[in-house]
């Protein structure tokens, strides 16, 4: 059974010039701004990248945490920031990287069990994953 949940946005107007609203189905984030100034300028609002980067952090930190319990570990703290990098290419834009950088309290974890298991659970973590999924379009010219 595939669990399913999903994103919106709504966009008017031209590249530059245009903005839109980004919302979660959970309403975690409702009609939340977004644009070419929040993207590129650094205005106020979110940005596709801020989004994957909060996700990948919550994934990778959640997967981290399976696998150190079914390691018999349990952290008191995991805390991650995912960096997620979005670069001039010839023929636009594209996401090249995800840095992540985990600083996480795991008591009894030897370094070298925390590295083992934390590199598990970043080639683990389905949104990891995600960056090699298959995507699917399903497009519909309406008006």
């Amino acid at each position: 059974m595939a669990i399913k949940k999903h994103g919106t946005a709504h966009w008017e107007g031209s590249i530059k010039e245009g903005h839109g609203t980004i919302s979660t189905e959970s309403h975690a984030l409702k009609n939340q701004p977004y644009g070419f100034n929040t993207r590129f300028e650094g205005k106020p609002g979110t940005n596709p990248e801020e989004l994957l980067g909060a996700a990948h952090a919550a994934c990778f930190s959640m997967a981290l945490s399976l696998i150190l319990g079914d390691a018999g570990l349990t952290a008191n703290s995991i805390d991650t920031k995912a960096e997620v990098s979005l670069n001039k290419v010839a023929d636009g834009f594209e996401i090249d990287a995800v840095a992540l950088k985990l600083e996480a309290e795991v008591p009894g974890a030897t370094p070298e069990q925390f590295q083992e298991l934390a590199n598990k659970a970043k080639t683990g973590c389905p949104v990891s994953k995600l960056f090699k999924a298959n995507i699917t379009l399903d497009a519909k010219l309406v008006g």
